[in-house]
């Protein structure tokens, strides 16, 4: 069965070429992440670098660490979900020849040992290639996340011969999962309905079909429910999961959504001839449009939904630092710079806030287990009475009066770490004190929010001199923000901003990472959904020959047939867009203004409308290729043959 299997890949190699291409991409892609993750196991501190530079190191590994998380099995989902469309369009396409196997005497299991023997020479094939392209992938995939600054840039990813048994696995172990709905299929061909060219669109929703759609519908359903009355951080989770669920919800039931959909499309493709074939085509060829459709589905569920709900969650952070924030201007500048602002006229009060380089060790405790964990970042020097006149903070426990000497009060970015009160061991320069807890502040939305607050008379002069700062000025009554900025600005003292403008360049600086995240994530997604659909109409090329024929002997010109086709991929395209945005304003429902905190709903217009461009334009270049292809025979010779 194996050679029959491999006689089929050589003679029907169009047909597996997408699902090839797919495999080869998904064991490059993991391989390489495999490899830069195994690197980042230790990370690299150059000597003599700050505890606060090895703080920041560490911390990009981990956050490299998270994109390759995120990004393997994203891949792996988008690899099985493609190679599973393609198998399927595939037997749908190969009935008449599953229905000759069946007459000649091949038992059902036979049909399913066909089709899992050609997923496993597809496995095989795409995991050596895919084990060659994985050594450029890897040196590429370094230098992406040294270039979104996760990785310093002395960092290269080492080889490690576990992947030659890895990559195989992934390979064939993603053929043969993607191919077992299609292959259980293939057993239920009736060869006599199949040899008459029997309507097929009843046929289109099989068992499993029905279950996965129905299931995920029904799960993303809830997590759209459950999302109203979660904070932003739970709306970001179940964001993220109802772009899956519903882009797999919508890809299975999307023949039930092709027909109506193509009819309402018909209003206006009915105005010419040709629209009028493109949509009856629509109508009669449901299996091949949802095949289309799905990965577009997928594309614009995955990416609009992800990209809105983490430039919600961004916006969100940036509206909740300007609410807590009681202030006019923020000044940039050093902390000697800052000391000039109290005597420039017009300012009421100067809150300064030094980034000092200091240690603070703290015992932590998560659950039953206590440990303790040394940070070398966050550590900020206040003015107590100042930083309360200029925060609208409500503190969990403690009072902010008593932040003088001594004392240290746990900030925001580890006010629910389970940091334990009492007293923390600071190291400041050569001194090592003894430092007593007085205050937890409430959690903020900001990710680099402070780890801890301490006093500006514990630091020494010197070292607040040379501190980064950020001063937060309320101007006196009765006088313009402006012209107080401009007189800052005349003293050379530092950066003016207005705090709506220092919020966004907060929340921008903390998102630059995640952004070349989702720019790692949406380039993978659109490269896949791109090959899906190419692969979906390339398959359907073989067998529009005839169709095409066709309508030539009976009129059509060559072009006419083009335009058809092209109008058609047009068409499809739009209802993969359509419902892949329901499945994106499902995901960032949970992010609609109302209670449960500050929410903000960012939608990314200017991406949907890129995607939009791009599927269009891949899916009628493909349409109108493939066309033309498939129209370089003459029309009689084709329809004689058929004949």
């Amino acid at each position: 069965m194996l050679r029959i299997s491999a006689s089929t890949v050589r003679d029907r190699w169009p047909l597996f070429a997408g699902a090839l291409l797919t495999v080869t991409l998904g064991v490059a892609l993991v391989q390489s992440s495999v490899l830069v993750l195994i690197s980042t196991g230790e990370p690299k501190i150059p000597p003599g670098a700050s505890g606060r530079a090895a703080e920041q190191i560490r911390e990009g590994y981990v956050g490299a660490a998270t994109l390759l998380g995120m990004a393997t099995p994203l891949a792996m989902f988008l690899a099985v979900f493609i190679v599973g469309s393609t198998f399927a369009f595939t037997v749908e396409q190969r009935r008449g020849e599953l229905a000759l196997l069946r007459m000649l005497g091949g038992s059902r299991p036979q049909l399913i040992r066909l089709l899992l023997g050609e997923a496993f020479l597809l496995g095989l094939a795409g995991s050596v290639l895919g084990i060659m392209l994985g050594v450029p992938a890897t040196w590429v995939q370094a230098r992406l996340l040294i270039g979104i600054g996760l990785l310093p840039g002395g960092f290269s990813a080492h080889w490690s011969n576990g992947v030659l048994l890895l990559s195989p696995t992934v390979g064939i172990g993603v053929a043969l999962f993607g191919v077992l709905s299609a292959s259980s299929r293939s057993a239920r061909v009736r060869p006599l309905d199949a040899l008459r060219d029997a309507p097929r669109a009843a046929r289109v929703m099989t068992v499993g079909r029905w279950l996965s759609g129905v299931s995920s519908l029904a799960l993303t359903i809830l997590l759209v429910v459950a999302g109203h009355g979660a904070d932003l951080l739970g709306a970001l989770l179940i964001a993220m999961a109802v772009s899956v669920f519903g882009s797999i919800a919508l890809g299975a039931l999307s023949p039930l959504a092709v027909p109506p959909v193509g009819r309402l499309l018909g209003t206006v493709l009915r105005r010419g001839a040709l629209g009028e074939l493109a949509q009856a085509n629509l109508r009669d060829a449901v299996r091949r449009s949802a095949s289309t459709a799905a990965p577009v589905i997928v594309l614009v569920g995955l990416v609009i939904g992800l990209t809105g709900a983490l430039n919600s969650l961004a916006r969100a952070t940036g509206a909740d630092l300007e609410r807590i924030t009681a202030a006019d201007l923020v000044v940039t500048s050093t902390g000697a710079a800052a000391a000039r602002i109290p005597r420039t006229p017009g300012v009421a009060l100067a809150s300064p806030q030094s980034q000092v380089e200091m240690s603070v060790t703290a015992r932590h405790r998560v659950g039953h287990r206590s440990y303790r964990q040394t940070h070398h970042s966050g550590i900020t020097a206040v003015d107590a009475a100042a930083y309360r006149r200029t925060h609208r903070l409500a503190l969990r426990s403690g009072s902010l009066d008593a932040l003088r000497g001594r004392t240290i009060a746990i900030g925001p970015r580890l006010a629910a770490q389970g940091v334990r009160g009492g007293t923390v061991t600071a190291r400041i320069g050569p001194d090592r004190l003894k430092l007593r807890t007085v205050a937890r502040l409430p959690e903020v939305l900001e990710n680099g929010s402070d780890n801890f607050l301490v006093p500006r008379d514990l630091v020494p002069a010197a070292m607040l001199a040379a501190a980064p700062t950020e001063t937060l000025v309320q101007v006196a009554p009765g006088t313009s923000p402006q012209a107080v900025a401009d007189r800052i600005r005349a003293a050379g003292i530092g950066e003016v901003r207005t705090v709506g403008q220092w919020a966004d360049a907060r929340v921008e600086t903390q998102q630059r990472g995640t952004m070349g995240i989702m720019a790692v994530l949406m380039g993978m997604s659109g490269l896949y959904a791109a090959i899906a659909v190419i692969n979906a109409v390339v398959i359907a090329a073989a067998e529009r020959r005839t169709e095409f024929a066709v309508a030539r002997v009976t009129g059509l010109s060559r072009g006419q047939v083009v335009r058809m086709a092209v109008i058609e991929s047009a068409a499809v395209t739009l209802i993969g867009l359509f419902l892949g945005t329901l499945v994106a304003a499902a995901a960032l429902a949970g992010f609609h203004p109302g209670p449960g905190g500050v929410r903000i709903l960012a939608v990314p217009w200017a991406l949907l409308g890129l995607l939009i461009v791009a599927s269009l334009a891949v899916t009628t270049v493909a349409g109108a290729l493939t066309a033309l292809s498939a129209t370089m025979t003459s029309p009689t010779a084709v329809a004689a043959a058929r004949e």
